[in-house]
């Protein structure tokens, strides 16, 4: 039986930063998926979804030994811009900037593609001495006990641990295996996400356009063969997200600039389609005996407002803070706990909100939805102090 000193159960790409940072931090780390990552954009299976690391992430990044890597691939977002888009005309009736710079000299956060992100992390574990990064195998059966972890893999090894991170997605065997429940809150909701190139440069700005259905969102990514581009997260309800799959491309784009109330002119579509379900989840319990969930083990969110992967790091960064003497501990799991359940909900509940808000068909409603961000907006303090939490600083 092998010994480590953490054990992650997940190589996504939160529980490939956990292994990096980790093994930065000098421990001995066992890092397992049972995919290999993608990393090539037009794989079939790629991740066309984007990441946008805002600003406190970065710390963890660096500290992972990650951003060096990262940021000449990565994209500033300095403004952040909400329009309306509900009046009968579908076109944009109200529109607001958030600006980084009104709160701090630098960006709001910086936008990566995941696929990307599958290629440049598992280059990071393989120059950590410590790290083991097995993709191919995944987690079949966990004993923890307040002594030790007692792991076996698909592959018949064991393995003993002094901290489980599950980080192994809304389905998590980890949490499955300690026996802890969820709240799941359900849409009816898809996203779909690709990539497209637009007639006008986006000068660093990441734009959600409300309707009804779900936010259209256009997020900045390096130009693509000498034309503007930008990920795209478009959410509906999953009957519409079907219809719009299955239309021909010619037509799937005139939806797509329709719904885009012609922010960026017009919009070509650059990669394939990629469907995602949207829910909201918040595992009852975020430890069990040498044993933490992190990421989507532990919470899921609507990708509004870049929180769900900024969530993740802010629970590796109190992990690892917690970690310090004996990882997994029931003392440090019990702070861990303390502090990240209680902001997961709350960020979980803000998310949800915004979501229904974002879905509402009824023209009295969205009138009030638009009058509301106009009212929020035009007070400089509550903006102020909504981009701040936004940030993760509030």
């Amino acid at each position: 039986m092998a010994d480590c000193d953490i054990f992650i159960s997940g190589g996504g790409i939160a529980g490939m930063i956990a292994a990096a940072a980790f093994g930065s931090a000098g421990y001995q780390v066992t890092c397992v998926d049972p995919a290999a990552p993608i990393s090539e954009e037009t794989a079939r299976g790629a991740d066309l979804r984007s990441t946008a690391f805002l600003q406190p992430s970065i710390a963890a990044l660096s500290a992972a030994g990650l951003w060096e890597r990262l940021a000449p691939h990565a994209t500033a977002l300095r403004v952040m811009r909400i329009i309306d888009a509900g009046g009968k005309l579908s076109q944009a009736r109200l529109t607001r900037e958030f600006d980084a710079s009104e709160i701090s000299d630098q960006p709001f956060g910086w936008n990566l593609p995941n696929w990307l992100l599958k290629r440049e992390i598992p280059a990071r574990l393989a120059q950590l001495p410590g790290v083991r990064f097995l993709p191919g195998i995944g987690t079949a059966t966990l004993l923890a006990r307040d002594s030790e972890a007692l792991v076996t893999l698909t592959d018949g090894s064991r393995l003993r641990a002094r901290l489980v991170i599950g980080a192994d997605g809304r389905a998590s065997p980890v949490r499955r295996a300690l026996g802890i429940g969820t709240r799941t809150l359900r849409y009816g909701q898809k996203a779909l996400a690709f990539a497209v190139t637009h007639e006008r440069p986006h000068e660093n700005v990441s734009t959600e356009v409300h309707r009804s259905g779900g936010p259209f969102t256009l997020v900045p990514l390096p130009d693509r063969d000498g034309r503007p581009s930008s990920a795209v997260v478009w959410m509906e309800r999953g009957a519409e997200t079907g219809r719009l799959r299955a239309l021909p491309r010619a037509e799937f784009e005139l939806e797509m600039n329709r719904r885009s109330a012609g922010v960026l002119g017009h919009l070509s579509q650059a990669t394939q389609l990629t469907e995602w379900p949207i829910i909201s989840q918040i595992a009852d319990r975020f430890t069990g005996p040498r044993t933490a969930l992190i990421a989507e083990a532990a919470h899921v969110v609507p990708p509004i407002g870049a929180q769900g992967l900024n969530m993740s790091l802010a629970d590796l960064t109190s992990l690892i803070a917690l970690s310090a003497g004996d990882p997994g501990s029931r003392e440090s799991l019990d702070a861990y706990a303390r502090r990240r359940r209680p902001e997961a909900m709350a960020r979980l509940l803000g998310i949800d909100a915004l979501n229904r808000a974002s879905m509402i068909s009824a023209r009295p409603l969205r009138d009030l939805r638009a009058a509301t961000l106009g009212a929020l907006y035009a007070a400089a303090p509550i903006r102020r102090v909504m981009m701040r939490a936004g940030l993760g600083a509030a």
